[in-house]
């Protein structure tokens, strides 16, 4: 069959056959990364539990521990906390390989925009574990371990313990990306500099009211959560106004690169 009398459909099967093939290979990166760290932590799996339950078991009064209510629960929480910390540590190589699918379909602007954007996510989400783990952590589990009636002992169930952790992990790693949501918003054109602002009230209200639902019921640590989210929401608008330009001139940056894209096809032509 010559080139003439292919149909439409035959030009653009095998791009995207190729590109399936590329993201089965990055997939596979993925999953053979996450593995091998896992498999490399996993010896000190009941460690990495120990330091996780740290701040818990520090304020537990004398003669108390955790304890597992579950018989599979001493194998299977070290296993899910140590699989949990493989992904946390390969996510900059699962960024990476994201990043080298996606790279080929931007235009230049949009790539010196992005690379900063995707390792200060890495940093903010790490950042925000950090400050859950050594500033939120000893502050809640002060307050669930004071609060009890005195014929009550606390011996937490490690796998429910777990479980705790994790959930405040990843809303403390979302939470600090705030200011990444909010580049985005201003960069994509879904709301502006001065939008932001004017809605200042609401937001420091709502960061109020998301202190309130993730801390325990007390105003010093539903403000260490609401001030950081706060603050972190007015680092996003000055870095939108820092880098992001405005609109036309990416849509003039857009056409520039198409014109030379152009150029090139047709001087190979």
């Amino acid at each position: 069959m010559s080139e003439e009398q292919k149909s439409p459909g035959q030009d653009t099967e095998q791009p995207l056959i190729s590109h399936l093939v590329e993201l089965r290979q990055r997939l596979m990166y993925v999953l053979l990364i996450i593995l091998g760290l896992f498999l490399g932590l996993f010896y000190f799996a009941n460690d990495l539990y120990t330091y996780l339950s740290a701040p818990l078991t520090a304020l537990l009064p004398s003669g108390t521990s955790m304890i597992a209510t579950d018989v599979t629960s001493p194998f299977f929480a070290p296993f899910k906390l140590t699989l949990v910390i493989a992904i946390f540590a390969a996510m900059p190589f699962i960024l990476h390989q994201i990043w080298g699918f996606i790279a080929p379909g931007l235009y230049q602007h949009e790539k010196k925009f992005a690379i900063p954007l995707l390792a200060s996510s890495i940093f903010l989400f790490y950042a925000g574990i950090a400050f859950a783990y050594f500033v939120v952590f000893p502050l809640i589990f002060g307050f669930f371990t004071s609060v009890g009636p005195e014929n009550v002992e606390v011996m937490t169930d490690i796998s429910s313990y777990l479980n705790f952790v994790l959930k405040l992990f990843f809303a403390f790693g979302i939470v600090f990306e705030i200011p990444i949501a909010t580049l985005l918003l201003i960069w994509s054109g879904a709301a502006t500099v001065q939008g932001l602002r004017d809605k200042r009230t609401y937001v420091i209200v709502g960061c109020f009211v998301m202190g309130m639902l993730l801390t325990p019921p007390d105003v010093i640590s539903q403000s260490l959560l609401a001030i950081p989210m706060w603050l972190l929401f007015e680092t996003g608008i000055i870095l939108g106004v820092i880098f992001v330009k405005p609109a036309k001139d990416d849509e003039l940056e857009d056409e520039l690169e198409e014109a030379m894209q152009e150029e090139r096809s047709n001087s190979k032509d």
